[in-house]
């Protein structure tokens, strides 16, 4: 059997924790062939850290010289700085190869991720104090914004949609898609029409590390950007920590995760078909099943066997299942519920008699997929909402990609002079609690001000 079977009553909850839980991105295993490409890129034996900062460093100090020799040792790309950025010619080029229904499906998704993101837009807000002090916020875009879009085994042109969409809805002046190229110079034709439909003004055909190197320190000829967001692996990931405070980023994502939350009622060949759609990413994308039914767990084992051969390339699924997959009968809905919870997946179906009755007591998961019609996948592509998601447990604090990701919040004070005089001593007071003598005389200095006469006050008035 390809997935573990395990009986919460069974099952001590340190060794169910140790079952579940996957390593940090820094301590989670590259393969062997990764570590052997590395070694021969660099020379001698490198963790995926070690490399990204000696990647990082090298962008930064030599520029687009670095680019260029990096994406040839890396991806075996030969490419000039003139041809960092996809040319008009190209998109138009994928058009003309492009099938009409397929571009048909990537504008009505595109308009179903525009609808759901322009409903996330906030309004400037602005209220009056006590005192009559005015306070407000102010919602500003960020300027220029970089979208990662794996490119690589899959061409995610989902992922392009996701990501640019809600930057171009929140007002972002620049947003260029960074997406690795294959063979040639060659991008995925529906990858770069996807980029095109969404509002991309700019598509770098630079990925991994050094692609987000570039766009964080600038290079002579990539500009450097206020924001990176969206996925990728190991190396992508780890890159947008080492650069996170030279720019912002939306998450550090790991692999791919989805928990189904079942009862009796669920039909086992839809919840086996949902967990290989995210074992197919990586093999070290986790897919879980909570049950409070052991017959439905074997007979979602059986059918996960079944599905498994009949894909055409099923050796990446397998290897995830084997890794991660893991089923949990629980011995009631109250320790499903709460397992799931201490798990915090990134996707959370819920196929159960009463999901409504279950989903306020979920307080933790990127994304919830109600009932057996709302598949996961139908979150990947269509439905509207983001699919850049918070992974490993981090949906307890973090949310999925949003309008929000591309705006500031600027906050506004002002103050007339009655309401000045309203607050200031108290303003004063704790700044004398704190030991800031300079704070407090910033305030002082302007009550002095006003208790003196105004200039010319009590003179005789002219007639």
């Amino acid at each position: 059997m390809t997935m573990r079977v395990v009986l919460t009553a069974e099952t001590a909850p340190e060794e169910l924790a140790r079952l579940f839980q996957r390593p940090a991105l820094e301590d989670m295993e590259v393969a062997p062939s990764v570590q052997a490409r590395t070694a021969e890129i660099f020379g001698e034996p490198l963790s995926p850290s070690q490399a990204v900062a000696r990647i990082a460093a090298a962008v930064r100090e030599r520029g687009d010289a670095a680019v260029v020799q990096l994406a040839r040792s890396i991806d075996g790309l030969d490419v000039t700085p003139e041809r960092f950025f996809v040319g008009e010619d190209e998109i138009e080029a994928a058009y003309r190869e492009a099938k009409p229904e397929m571009v048909a499906a990537i504008r009505r998704a595109r308009d179903n991720i525009r609808r759901a993101h322009e409903a996330q837009l906030r309004r400037d807000w602005w209220m009056t104090m006590p005192s009559g002090a005015v306070l407000g916020q102010r919602y500003v875009p960020l300027e220029r914004v970089a979208a990662c879009v794996p490119g690589g085994r899959f061409p995610l042109v989902s992922t392009a949609l996701m990501a640019v969409v809600p930057a171009r809805v929140a007002g972002v002046r620049e947003v260029i898609v960074a997406t690795p190229a294959r063979g040639e110079g060659r991008i995925d034709p529906y990858l770069l029409i996807a980029a095109r439909e969404a509002g991309a003004d700019r598509i770098l055909r630079i990925g991994g590390a050094h692609g987000v190197a570039a766009l964080a320190y600038g290079t002579e000829t990539i500009p450097a950007v206020d924001k990176i967001v969206g996925p990728g692996n190991v190396f992508v990931q780890l890159a947008k920590k080492h650069v996170f405070g030279r720019v912002g980023i939306d998450s550090i994502a790991g692999p791919s995760e989805i928990l189904v939350l079942a009862d009796e009622t669920a039909p086992p060949a839809f919840v086996a078909a949902d967990l290989l759609s995210q074992a197919e990413h990586d093999t070290e994308a986790a897919a879980w099943l909570i049950t409070t039914d052991a017959g439905l767990a074997q007979a979602v084992a059986a059918e996960v066997e079944r599905q498994l051969a009949a894909l055409p390339e099923p050796a990446v699924a397998r290897a995830s299942l084997e890794r991660w997959g893991r089923v949990a009968v629980c011995r009631d809905l109250d320790e499903a519920v709460d397992l799931a919870n201490r798990l915090a997946p990134e996707h959370l179906e819920l196929m159960l008699k009463e999901p409504q009755a279950v989903l306020p007591r979920l307080a933790h998961a990127g994304a919830v997929f109600i009932g057996p019609h709302s598949p996961e996948v139908m979150g990947d592509y269509i439905a509207g909402l983001n699919h850049i998601l918070p992974t490993n447990g981090t949906a307890r604090f973090a949310s999925q990609l949003s309008v929000d990701d591309f705006v500031r919040r600027v906050g506004v004070v002002a103050y007339t002079q009655d309401a000045f005089l309203a607050e200031a001593r108290d303003a004063a007071r704790l700044a004398d609690i704190e030991g800031l003598v300079a704070h407090a005389r910033a305030v002082h200095v302007r009550l002095d001000a006003l208790a003196q006469p105004l200039p010319g006050a009590g003179a005789p008035q002219g007639r």
